[in-house]
């Protein structure tokens, strides 16, 4: 049987990507630090994936097992495969690198030649082409001219909103995961070694187009939504784009999105604008209740010269569009505050010590001394109050 690898046991790998490959016929060996959610996999055998929608569903996934990402087995079980997956956050690709950089070597030293395919499913621009590069990093040589032959890293884009799930108390499960009905997975086909068939996901030619809607019109919106909610001490994201004031902000900010996409890629406006609105429609979903403070976490990594605030606010003011609501969302993502995020913690450091300025230059590369700091910094003096 056929068999792949998910990096990242947690909702995400389970509710979307995981249920996707194991659907398509492959056995999925969930590969995770956390012991517990390992052991209960390897307990139970399957799970439920709830399917949130007017009509609800529930799904049991059962080609399952797992182990951990430390254990030495793991290469050998990269040798058995043909496709590894990751849904573990862009910062941690560096730390699983070695283990995928080790299967390889093991494909190679065992005279494996069928095709191995790895896509990284994260929520960032080209995460797989990232990922790719760690993984050259431990390899040289004939290991790393193997990589290049039989070995392809595809790009892609993710989306599915997968909350926290919500237990009853006492309830005995810990691996049930909870989904909407929307879902796309676009992968970027010019790396394919070979045949790659799994229903729900979309091979395309060239991938940067929707990268960049999803990143910017929905995960852009997606933080926005949650940062100006927190600014309002609103909880839940449902309840935040409820607010008249936010869903008017939201909504403010994808036009803004919309029209520079349309001249950036071509998109028809209408297309955009009906895009954008389902996105608003499925923040409002009744039956997901994610909490504003868990969609704004690591603000600084959203707050990055590329990533989906400033880079599309920056696009559009070389397309001279305006960014007004832009201006807003960013000075509502400076107020994250939560002590138990680093990086909001790091983020209200650096704010404190330098002012509102040299803090977006030194985390966004947005010139302290520019007029767009100066605006994004009396917004952020604005929603004090």
């Amino acid at each position: 049987m056929k068999q792949a690898i998910m990096f990242g046991a947690g909702n995400i790998g389970r509710g979307f990507i995981g249920l996707l490959l194991e659907r398509a016929g492959y056995h999925v060996l969930f590969a995770d630090v956390v012991a517990p959610l390992v052991d209960e996999i390897n307990r139970r055998r399957e799970y439920v994936v709830h399917v949130v929608a007017d009509q609800c569903t529930d799904e049991t996934v059962k080609n399952i097992s797992a182990i951990s990402s430390l254990d030495p087995a793991l290469t050998e079980e990269i040798v058995k495969s043909e496709l590894i997956t990751t849904a573990v956050g862009l910062t941690i690709l560096p730390r699983i690198a070695p283990n995928i950089a080790a299967g390889i070597k093991a494909r190679r030293a065992a005279g494996v030649t069928a095709p191995l395919h790895v896509i990284a499913c994260e929520n960032a621009i080209r995460a797989t082409s990232q990922l790719k590069q760690h993984v050259a990093g431990h390899l040289d040589g004939e290991d790393l001219a193997y990589m290049e032959r039989y070995v392809g890293f595809l790009d892609c884009e993710v989306d599915r909103i997968v909350p926290p799930f919500r237990r009853d108390p006492g309830a005995p499960d810990m691996i049930d995961v909870t989904v909407e009905r929307h879902f796309e997975w676009t992968v970027e086909k010019g790396n394919l070694r070979g045949a790659l068939d799994i229903p729900g996901m979309q091979l395309v030619e060239k991938l940067d187009a929707y990268l960049e809607r999803k990143l910017f019109a929905f995960n852009g919106a997606h933080a926005a939504c949650a940062y100006l909610g927190e600014c309002k001490g609103i909880r839940t994201l449902r309840e935040s784009i409820e607010n008249a004031e936010i869903a008017a902000a939201v909504a403010g900010l994808q036009a803004e999105c919309a029209a520079m996409l349309v001249k950036r890629h071509g998109f028809a406006p209408e297309d955009m604008e009906a895009y954008c609105r389902v996105a608003r429609e499925r923040f409002a979903n009744p039956h997901l209740t994610d909490e504003t403070v868990r969609v704004g976490r690591e603000p600084l990594r959203k707050l990055s010269a590329g990533d989906r605030l400033v880079r599309p606010m920056a696009l559009a003011e070389e397309y001279g569009l305006p960014v007004d609501h832009y201006v807003t969302g960013i000075a509502a993502a400076l107020r994250h505050r939560d002590p138990n995020d680093a990086q909001s913690v790091r983020l209200a450091d650096l704010i404190a010590a330098k002012g509102v300025p040299a803090a977006l230059e030194e985390i966004s590369g947005i010139p302290a001394a520019g007029e767009t700091a100066k605006r994004i910094e009396a917004e952020y003096l604005r929603l004090e109050h």
